[in-house]
């Protein structure tokens, strides 16, 4: 993360011809939104003069509250080297969302992760690396430039050039995230036709989430420059895999170390790591609304798509929902495997890190969940139940309802983003269910 001043600023968009600089943000469910600006009001964006209408913003305030200022952050000075520079470069800043009165506004997703990273520092931890792997389809664009549900190629994992259609968007894709700043550490195709795959190195957890927000814009932007659309639904298509954002989570103290590995541990997993995943366990059914956000996302959590379906944990089992990579010492992680890249990843890693911080505080010995290492997918409801394994929410309405029963999620959201994102969830379940689908034409209309 780099450290710059307001000068530094200046001076940067001087010496590169910035024109336009986009003051960026995100309302609560994962949509960025942005006021652009001319260089010329750059000074005073610095200076935390830059205001907008939030009454218009998903989950913001009602419209005799609707002046909002934006606090850019220094550290997500980026110039957008994609966009076209043709009338000048444009660049972005990253920001936080305060009132009038100078208070963090509290519909804001990433003043709710930073709230959530000043409890696990005041509980004694450092920090929380994150590393997201993010998967996503590439799908043909008809004559009209209308997205059509025909994949970019009917490659599967691992596979090459020319099986590989997309072998080329994707490698534009990293070569820009490269020119950004981020290090790419692996690009490949993933198990569906057109579904593909870049991880990028993690950081802390609040630097993550800026992250993958800017993924998706320049995996967005360089696919429908190379004439596709690529999207970030976690199931587009029935009948194959669909996409995750597998979330690999570890705590570390001042030093830097792992707090997760412990060498006389047999499995080489400290106690604190144990009951963070115990307390991850524990509220995942509570958090899955902000994992796993949208109706579309809970088509994905089936049996036999390789989506963990059933909340438990494991060294070794890619069929439970937390596994633990190989890798010990300082590479010593959780990985998240439910979470999906519909996600607004402020929440939902507000969400986990709430959950694993309450289950390293509130865990007695005892009641350290232990890994499962059965196939879950091949046991029976009965023998799930009997080794105490509950599943993931069915559908976006068991999830609202989870959600509302656990109190943890009301305390790391706040009363107004809770009712907010409550509301909007119950909007989005509403118009889902009141539709008539294809599939029920086809199943009843003739009968």
């Amino acid at each position: 993360m780099q450290k710059y001043t307001k000068k530094d600023i200046l001076d940067m968009a001087k010496a590169e011809n910035v024109q336009y600089v986009r003051l960026q943000f995100t309302d609560i469910l994962g949509t960025i939104k942005a006021v652009e600006i001319a260089v010329g009001q750059l000074e005073d964006a610095l200076e935390n003069k830059i205001m907008f209408d939030g009454s218009s913003i998903e989950g913001f305030v009602r419209i005799k509250e609707a002046d909002m200022y934006l606090r850019p952050d220094l550290s997500t000075w980026m110039i957008l080297s994609f966009e076209d520079s043709s009338h000048g470069k444009i660049a972005r800043l990253i920001c936080d969302v305060y009132t009038p009165s100078g208070k963090p506004f509290p519909g804001d997703p990433r003043y709710i992760l930073k709230e959530t990273i000043a409890k696990m520092e005041a509980a004694g931890f450092a920090s929380l690396n994150v590393g997201f792997e993010p998967e996503f389809f590439l799908f043909k664009l008809d004559e009209k430039g209308n997205p059509i549900l025909d994949p970019i190629d009917q490659a599967s994992y691992f596979d090459l050039s020319p099986v590989d259609g997309g072998e080329y968007v994707r490698r534009d894709i990293a070569l820009e995230l490269e020119k950004l700043g981020f290090v790419i550490q692996t690009a490949h195709h993933e198990v569906a036709p057109g579904q593909n795959e870049i991880n990028f190195r993690f950081a802390n957890v609040l630097q993550a989430c800026d992250n993958v927000q800017t993924f998706k814009q320049v995996v967005k932007f360089i696919a429908h420059k190379n004439g596709y659309l690529a999207t970030f639904m976690p199931k587009p298509v029935a009948g194959i895999n669909g996409s995750g954002m597998h979330t690999n989570c570890s705590l570390a103290d001042s030093e830097g170390n792992d707090i997760f590995y412990d060498e006389k541990d047999p499995m080489k997993l400290s106690l604190v790591c144990r009951k963070w995943i115990s307390g991850i366990i524990k509220h995942a059914r509570g958090f899955a609304l902000l994992t796993n956000p949208i109706v579309n996302s809970y088509k994905r959590l089936i049996p036999g798509y390789e989506a963990p379906c059933y909340v438990c944990w494991s060294d070794a089992n890619r069929s439970s929902m937390i596994r633990i990579p190989a890798t010990r010492g300082k590479g010593t992680r959780t990985e998240i495997r439910c979470v999906d890249p519909a996600a607004n990843p402020y929440l939902a890693l507000a969400g986990i890190l709430a959950s694993g911080l309450d289950g390293i505080v509130n865990t007695k010995d005892d009641e350290i969940i232990k890994p499962v290492y059965d196939n879950i997918f091949s046991l029976s409801p009965d023998q799930r139940e009997a080794q105490g394994i509950p599943n993931m929410p069915d559908n976006l309405h068991e999830a609202i309802m989870e959600f509302k029963k656990d109190p943890l999620m009301v305390e790391v959201l706040g009363e107004h983003a809770f009712s907010k994102y409550c509301e909007a969830k119950e909007i989005e379940w509403d118009q889902y269910r009141t539709k008539v689908t294809p599939w029920e034409l086809k199943s009843y209309l003739a009968k």
